[in-house]
């Protein structure tokens, strides 16, 4: 799909939020992340009128705290969650193909056969990426797409992670899994391919009050309050959902990675997986991102109390990531080499199991005692079929006229290239010395992308705000673009 009709900015919102106040939708969705956003699109796929609220931004919530994966499911078949495994490939398969390849890339993982990895360890390695395989096959994904898992040499596994310590190294095992270039870029652009047929999409509009027909609306800007009727409501606030629905249990996990420069790692070409001390079935990864960064991730741990606005990590976490990254490197990482932390809040339904890390990774939909629906649970790679069931249940319970999904044959929005759209002279100028991110790109991502401030920019269309630095240095100039392109609009 082309980028026609998917533009999404400041003087569209504000047409849309004038047109919301006059008409009776099909669907009210509340919430901007990744489940909202796919509920949105499914619906507005199938010719329904559909009205999106989110209090915040696009993204705002557990959606751009991810790591950044479209995994095959490979840890759920070590729990035994053979369902949520075998979905997982399936909708790896169809993003990867159809829906969005130009979001995501095949990303190479190697676990390599270091003193520090168990024999048994080796061993369960192996055996669960060979098992992933037969989920690839399962799911039809072509070895073009993603290969299949083989044993690699100590000197493959150094090339591919030249940090990797080479004393006592004994080859590995190499693999492939998807990658998002940007957890936040997928939501933003799910939410435009949806506003590309017909969906309204409304930032900064916070819901005050749910019930089955509709809900009271405010306006985070101006302060205006409205009523928005509609055929049927959708909960999709992720941990913020109990707020809405007294009789969902949600147990939020808190997920925690850092990141680091990319040269301190000495730039990898792969993915480095460590099993945690002990264990068979619990990882964390060093990822490669985009400007030049490692991401190092990611904890599971219970977050109860009352939900933050945005997640902090904890020196812990911190401090236990870099242990577990070190038993593997040969020179180990300091904590003053830590550029930037962040963690999310998966928003889990609660089964009363132990640990959170035992909590199946199923989704829930389900109806509220007063008649809105609740969607909850899942993870970033199966969002489309979350999505897909939820407007099934609604369609079923509410009577509406829609046909089937259409979502595994739909791809999401493309554009062209950004710098020679600008309208601006130093389009093609980075935002800062040392930050590969174009002028023209922030100048896009207020026209196009429904960003509204210097830090929707920063923190959610572009991945600056990841470390603390590169914000300080960006944010002077990115402010400027954004303001001249939001007057321009008006």
């Amino acid at each position: 799909m082309s980028g026609t009709g998917a533009a999404l900015n400041a003087e569209r919102r504000r047409i849309e939020i004038e047109r919301s106040a006059e008409e009776t939708v099909d669907m009210l969705v509340i919430g901007g992340g990744i489940t909202g956003a796919g509920v949105a699109l499914d619906a507005a796929a199938r010719g329904l009128r559909v009205t999106l609220v989110e209090s915040e931004d696009l993204a705002f919530g557990t959606s751009r705290f991810s790591s950044k994966l479209v995994h095959g499911g490979l840890r759920y078949l070590a729990t035994g969650d053979v369902a949520t495994a075998r979905e997982s490939a399936i909708e790896r398969h169809q993003l990867m193909t159809t829906i969005a390849p130009h979001l995501i890339r095949p990303l190479a993982q190697v676990l390599p056969f270091s003193p520090g990895v168990s024999i048994r360890q080796r061993a369960a390695g192996a055996v669960g990426m060979a098992m992933g395989d037969l989920l690839r096959l399962h799911a039809r994904t072509r070895r073009s797409v993603l290969p299949g898992p083989r044993p690699a040499s100590s000197r493959t596994i150094l090339r591919l992670a030249p940090a990797v310590s080479p004393h006592g190294l004994r080859g590995g095992m190499l693999s492939y899994d998807g990658q998002l270039i940007d957890d936040a870029r997928l939501v933003v652009t799910v939410a435009r391919t949806a506003a590309a047929l017909g969906a309204r999409v409304l930032t900064r509009v916070r819901a005050l009050s749910l019930r089955s027909d509709g809900a009271v609306v405010e306006d985070a800007i101006t302060g205006e309050r409205w009523d928005i009727r509609a055929r049927s409501v959708v909960n999709a606030t992720g941990v913020w959902a109990g707020s809405l629905d007294g009789s969902i249990s949600v147990r939020p996990s808190r997920g925690t990675h850092i990141v680091l420069d990319a040269a301190d790692l000495g730039d990898p070409h792969a993915a480095l997986t460590i099993p945690l001390e002990g264990s068979i079935s619990r990882y964390i990864f060093a990822l490669p991102q985009q400007l030049g960064r490692v991401i190092v991730g990611i904890t599971d741990e219970d977050a109860p109390g009352p939900i933050p606005r945005v997640a902090a990590p904890t020196e812990r976490e911190v401090v236990f990531l870099l242990a577990n990254l070190n038993r593997v490197l040969a020179a180990p990482i300091g904590r003053e080499q830590v550029r930037g932390a962040f963690a999310g809040l998966r928003p889990l339904v609660d089964s009363g199991a132990a640990s959170t890390a035992d909590v199946s990774r199923r989704h829930l939909v389900a109806t509220s005692d007063a008649g809105f629906v609740t969607v909850l649970g899942g993870k970033l790679t199966t969002y489309r079929r979350m999505a897909e069931d939820a407007v099934d249940h609604i369609v079923t319970e509410r009577g509406l006229s829609a046909p089937a999904s259409t979502t595994t044959t739909l791809p999401l929005v493309r554009d062209g290239d950004v710098v020679g759209r600008s309208l601006r002279d130093d389009g093609s100028t980075f935002v800062a010395d040392g930050i590969p991110v174009a002028r023209a790109a922030v100048e896009f991502a207020v026209r196009e992308e429904l960003a509204l401030t210097a830090e929707d920019v920063l923190d959610r269309r572009t991945r600056i705000g990841l470390v603390p630095d590169d914000r300080e240095r960006a944010a002077p100039i990115v402010e400027e673009i954004v303001a001249e392109t939001l007057d321009s609009l008006r």
